[in-house]
């Protein structure tokens, strides 16, 4: 078994790869025809998305949205970073919702946290040990 995907449910897939593009610099890998389901270039691991209604037929019912107006969720998207503080300025001027501005932990990371616009959670980190 290998971990192969994180969707994360938005009210809007193409508003998501937009933003996702402008503040982190992600391409887009694949957006099907309807909208609903969109892919970014990340790495090993596929960052997707799907709208809300995708996610209420695929699990049946209503759920938790991550709401910015709302406590985030308690989950979060890393991206790791070798220039956590430009990371985050270029996240915000893009959109994103400052939590945490870019701090070094006791054990040398560097960290600052973001909100997307649709609410998810965002940690920018430099790589541990770097």
């Amino acid at each position: 078994m290998k971990f192969g995907y994180t969707i994360v449910y938005v009210p809007s897939v193409t508003e998501a790869l937009t933003f996702y593009k402008e503040a982190f610099g992600f391409e887009t890998r694949f957006l099907h025809d309807s909208e609903q389901y969109g892919e970014l270039e990340t790495g090993a691991t596929v960052l997707a998305f799907a709208s809300h209604a995708m996610g209420e037929m695929n699990l049946g019912g209503p759920y938790q949205k991550a709401d910015p107006n709302a406590a985030p969720l308690g989950v979060e998207l890393a991206f790791v970073t070798d220039d956590v503080a430009s990371a985050y300025a270029k996240a915000v001027a893009a959109g994103a919702i400052p939590i945490k501005e870019p701090i070094e932990k006791p054990w040398g990371q560097v960290v600052a946290y973001v909100r997307a616009k649709d609410g998810s959670l965002i940690e920018l980190c430099s790589p541990i040990g770097g």
